[in-house]
């Protein structure tokens, strides 16, 4: 599969274009909240007149959400833009694009409301979207060049241990209520190798609640695998890994109540049961 260069380095200044948006919006924050996963639907209607301080916040956290996405964006399309072997003069993830132009006044952004605000993130979450988009495009393609004949799914993330939990409702270990459980955990000894069960590119590498040390690799064909609860993370964001690669240690990070994996498998960015994909055979 081949891409115009001109169509990557399009989609690549996009989100550099973007980035250096939202960084501009957060910046202008009096406080950017630590925690980026409150949801813009939870917010209240918004009176013009009578703004107060926690719909204020609830914007700041929306815009460290957006600034996070495209941070890691950037850095999965810098990994990729480099294996294409686009110049790094011709585009540079770590800089924004060149602007000029004559000096205008504009007092707009200080006129516009919390309501006009959030129309314009609206805007910008669509954008984002539609340049992931692209950059999967590039996605493909560093699959195709380095990976196709191992990002066959299947086997155990593990090399030690045993399946603890199934897929599906069962009591929440913490309060006993029934809960669903949109994975599978493999219990073992703490520092144990936690192996990618197929080569792709990581998409996630880091804090994320419920699941604390994260690991989230594309896999391509819309398959997705995340790996919770690590203790330390051998990965990085962007990083190309090979099937049975280890990319983590096992710990008991996040909502955990003991050592082990949480290994969930996702189609078109939902959960699937994992089951078939850990029992069928590797290819040769």
């Amino acid at each position: 599969m081949k891409l115009n260069k001109l169509h990557w380095l399009s989609a690549l200044t996009a989100f550099a274009l973007i980035s250096g948006f939202i960084v501009h919006l957060i910046a202008s924050a009096d406080d950017v909240p630590a925690n980026p996963t409150y949801q813009m639907s939870n917010l209240p209607d918004i009176d013009n007149n009578q703004v107060n301080s926690q719909q204020v916040t609830a914007v700041a956290m929306k815009l460290a959400e957006l600034q996070s996405q495209v941070l890691r964006l950037n850095a999965l399309g810098d990994r990729l833009a480099e294996d294409a072997s686009i110049p790094d003069n011709e585009f540079n993830f770590e800089q924004l694009p060149y602007s000029g132009g004559p000096i205008t006044q504009s007092h707009d952004t200080e006129s516009k409301s919390l309501a006009e605000l959030l129309v314009d993130i609206a805007s910008l979450e669509e954008s984002l979207v539609h340049e992931e988009k692209q950059l999967k495009m590039l996605e493909s393609v560093t699959l195709g060049h380095h990976i196709e004949n191992t990002r066959y799914l299947s086997g155990r993330p593990i090399k030690k241990g045993w399946l603890s939990s199934y897929y599906g409702l069962r009591k929440d270990p913490f309060n006993g209520k029934p809960a669903m459980h949109k994975g599978v955990d493999f219990a073992g000894s703490e520092n144990a190798d936690i192996i990618a069960t197929a080569s792709g590119v990581v998409s996630w590498a880091g804090e994320r609640y419920g699941y604390g040390q994260l690991i989230e690799i594309n896999h391509g064909d819309s398959l997705k695998t995340r790996y919770g609860h690590n203790k330390a993370i051998k990965v990085s964001v962007g990083d190309v890994v090979t099937k049975g690669q280890v990319i983590a240690k096992m710990g008991s990070t996040g909502r955990s109540t003991g050592p082990h994996v949480h290994y969930e498998i996702l189609r078109n960015d939902r959960q699937i049961d994992p089951k078939k994909y850990v029992y069928r055979k590797a290819k040769n």
